[in-house]
């Protein structure tokens, strides 16, 4: 019996040391991150590096662009999504082609977007004119699709 209870505590004791090198990492991660939060999700962690969610913004600072009325373009998405995960690489070459500046904003850390922008899926992308929705495009989509919405937009 002493022989199985030091095991459970041996056992305990490795999950508890792997909890805590784990939980000591990703904070290193976190430090200094653009979320401007101490606690990120893990899938949100996996991509403070990632080429492609360099252009976060964040619900105070949109809050303020629309307060002002500026045009934006804004791209919801949840590191959770796997059409977000698809979308992503297809909207960045097309607005890198097209020189147009899309935000991204994190539903996944910022939960409350969902309800302030009627957000029923991800990814949604909303044009912003004068600080007021002006357009709005929902799913995955092609290329050319994106090329288009940003046409009607830009015009």
């Amino acid at each position: 019996m002493k022989k199985v209870l030091i095991f459970l505590v041996i056992i305990i004791a490795l999950f508890a040391a792997l909890s805590v090198s784990t939980k000591m990492q990703q904070s290193e991660k976190v430090a200094g991150n653009i979320y401007e939060k101490p606690d990120l999700h893990p899938l949100t962690i996996e991509q403070l590096e990632d080429p492609l969610y360099q252009n976060i913004i964040l619900p105070a600072d949109l809050n303020n662009k629309l307060e002002k009325g500026e045009d934006v373009v804004i791209y919801f998405y949840s590191p959770e999504c796997s059409f977000c995960m698809q979308t992503t690489p297809i909207l960045n070459h097309v607005v890198e082609e097209m020189n147009i500046s899309v935000m991204q904003y994190n539903l996944l850390e910022f939960k409350e977007g969902y309800k302030q922008y009627n957000i029923e899926y991800t990814p949604t992308l909303i044009y912003f004119k004068d600080g007021k929705e002006e357009a709005r495009i929902v799913g995955l989509h092609t290329k050319e699709e994106f090329e288009v919405f940003f046409k009607k937009i830009i015009q």
